[in-house]
């Protein structure tokens, strides 16, 4: 069994009206990314839905001075998006698990590495947004962990093009994840 964990693939990450937006970028990734969530399910994969929760005007978070407000609890921003999020809404609760986390690593103060290890899962494959934020910092610390992973580069995005293919090149040649899919620039 192996990981398919999508990162902050939402509405603030990736809609025209995001606060924090891809825009296009991320969005030309909506296919790729449902795509993945229907492979992990069929192979009968443990699936990680792992969603940036803010609260409002939180003037103790280290992102609170770097970004505007974004993924603010109940609001529509954390809403999976596009074909992404209507992929996700025909699964059963059982077939996904939906993780929040208040960092940008899937892994700092989250019980994911107890989950993967619960599993036996010794392998990860990351998909999702940005990919020199929170991708990066979850491909390190899963590194850092004992993790083998794949990046799949067709799957990942980030609203800084030059952060995007610096961080592709980071995962293969620092981290020694396998990168697959169409390189971006």
């Amino acid at each position: 069994m192996e990981a398919w964990i999508i990162i902050d693939y939402t509405e603030d990450f990736v809609a025209d009206d995001g606060r924090l937006t891809c825009g296009e970028r991320g969005q030309a990734i909506d296919s790729a990314v449902a795509g993945l969530i229907e492979q992990a399910v069929e192979q009968q994969d443990f699936l990680v839905f792992a969603v940036d929760a803010h609260e409002q005007q939180d003037p103790w978070h280290p992102e609170t001075n770097l970004f505007p407000p974004h993924n603010i609890i109940g609001t529509k921003g954390r809403r999976l998006y596009g074909q992404t999020g209507e992929t996700m809404a025909e699964l059963e609760p059982e077939q996904y698990y939906w993780m929040d986390k208040s960092r940008y690593s899937a892994f700092a103060g989250t019980p994911l590495a107890q989950k993967l290890r619960e599993r036996g899962i010794t392998s990860i494959h990351l998909a999702g947004v940005c990919t020199d934020i929170c991708i990066l910092h979850t491909a390190v610390d899963a590194y850092n962990q004992g993790f083998d992973m794949t990046i799949h580069a067709d799957a990942v995005e980030s609203f800084d093009p030059e952060g995007h293919a610096w961080a592709l090149r980071h995962f293969e040649n620092t981290l020694g994840a396998v990168v697959e899919g169409k390189k971006q620039d």
